[in-house]
């Protein structure tokens, strides 16, 4: 049992995307959803499958995860494969929480990017010579 609509309003930032994405006054293409998870396909996919799961309590970054936050988050880990599974990627995935400014995170709302596809993704980051 999840969180009520009204009790969700309190707990999201009326300035954020993904809040709005959640509240229902954005509309997205939806892949699951249940009282404390949402999961959507990215705007700007990557990759075939590219697919972002959201809490529906406002937590701007994981940074800003509490001790409370803790089954919401790995219920959003739980639900990685089989969403992964359910677009396409059947022979692995990535997952990515970006965090802050270093970690490129674009929207100020936690969130894992799940992105797969039917062939292999490439380094998760460019390496440096050495």
């Amino acid at each position: 049992m999840g969180a009520s609509r009204g009790s969700l309003r309190r707990m999201q930032d009326p300035n954020c995307i993904f809040c709005k994405i959640v509240a229902g006054d954005i509309p997205s293409q939806k892949v699951h959803e249940d009282g404390e998870v949402l999961a959507f396909r990215d705007i700007r996919p990557l990759a075939p499958v590219h697919v972002l799961i959201v809490p529906k309590k406002h937590v701007a970054t994981l940074y800003d995860a509490a001790p409370a936050d803790e089954k919401v988050l790995g219920r959003m880990l739980a639900l990685a494969p089989a969403i992964a599974k359910a677009q396409g990627a059947i022979d692995g995935f990535r997952t990515i929480i970006n965090t802050g400014r270093v970690g490129n995170q674009e929207v100020q709302h936690l969130h894992i990017h799940v992105i797969g596809g039917s062939e292999p993704l490439g380094p998760m980051l460019p390496r440096k010579a050495s």
